[in-house]
């Protein structure tokens, strides 16, 4: 390979690693999501407040992927997309995070030893 061509790909390679690393933040906020969902699920529905900051002044919200959309159009497009799907599919599964399984992942949680072979 030549020098140019090594360049080259490491100029790709800082690319396709920024790109990775930013896609693990494409859905904030999963575990706050996760409990507004369950919230609605039992309760009433209330209409959204109107606030002239957001996209579509506030109206056409997608809770599973908590996003603001312009018009009823394109939330409407939004919902037949496969990464709202997808996201819909993680959502109605259980929990995305728990503090059992950040306890775990620490290694704090009850160590497995094994059954016991022999009572004493």
């Amino acid at each position: 390979m030549h020098a140019d061509e090594l360049h080259e790909r490491a100029s790709l390679d800082k690319i396709r690693d920024f790109i990775s690393l930013t896609r693990v933040f494409l859905f904030p906020r999963n575990d706050a999501v996760y409990d507004e969902l369950q919230k609605l699920e039992g309760g009433d529905n209330k209409p959204l407040p109107v606030d002239e900051d957001l996209p579509g002044m506030g109206q056409y919200y997608c809770l599973h992927c908590d996003r603001y959309f312009a018009n009823v159009t394109v939330r409407d497009e939004h919902f037949k997309t496969k990464r709202h799907k997808k996201r819909m599919k993680l959502m109605m599964g259980p929990a995305p995070h728990t503090q059992l399984d950040a306890d775990l992942a620490a290694g704090m949680g009850m160590p497995d030893n094994g059954p016991k072979l022999m009572s004493i």
